[in-house]
């Protein structure tokens, strides 16, 4: 068995999950998420845990088994505390600004780039130069994030462009004549 599934996931307060068929429902205060857990595994729920097991003894219903643990763990955190992804635009003249759900981002294009931010997702600008990303689904937030990075990715030479707060730039050194 998986050894990340042999862990169980313990619901905190205010989180309540329900379990019909392969259907996995997580609600909490900031919200639900469902999940549609495959065949090959198993999902218990006792004692304010959610256990989950493998159906057979194969390789494959072991794997999916330690990635549906981690899904719900994903999702029993997203409806309690929530996701944040924090991005930082270096560069001069490079500012972003939000209005009702819409990005605006000038990255030294001949033109504004536009983002609508998808359903569970909000984007804040705290500063000119910062984006937070928030929801309560780790993957739609890294995508929108990943998405925002890719409009200008950090180029190697003077590291200018959208970065994750906690990446670090490795930046090389210019030709030489």
């Amino acid at each position: 068995m998986s050894r990340v599934a042999k862990l169980p996931v313990e619901l905190v307060k205010d989180v309540k999950a329900s379990i019909k068929g392969q259907a996995l429902t997580i609600d909490g205060p900031k919200g639900s998420l469902a999940l549609d857990v495959n065949p090959e595994v198993e999902v218990r729920q006792q004692d304010g845990e959610l256990a989950v097991a493998a159906r057979s003894g194969s390789r494959f219903a072991n794997a999916i088994a330690g990635t549906t643990r981690a899904l719900i763990a994903n999702m029993v955190t997203g409806v309690s505390a929530g996701f944040e992804r924090k991005l930082e635009l270096v560069g001069v003249g490079y500012r972003c600004q939000e209005k009702g759900g819409t990005i605006t981002l000038s990255l030294g294009f001949s033109h504004p780039v536009e983002y609508a931010a998808p359903d569970g997702v909000t984007i804040e600008t705290p500063s000119p130069t910062e984006i937070l990303v928030k929801g309560i689904d780790r993957q739609r937030v890294g995508q929108v994030a990943a998405e925002l990075r890719a409009f200008r990715p950090p180029e190697p030479y003077k590291g200018k462009g959208v970065r994750y707060s906690d990446e670090r730039i490795v930046l090389r050194e210019a030709k030489k004549k």
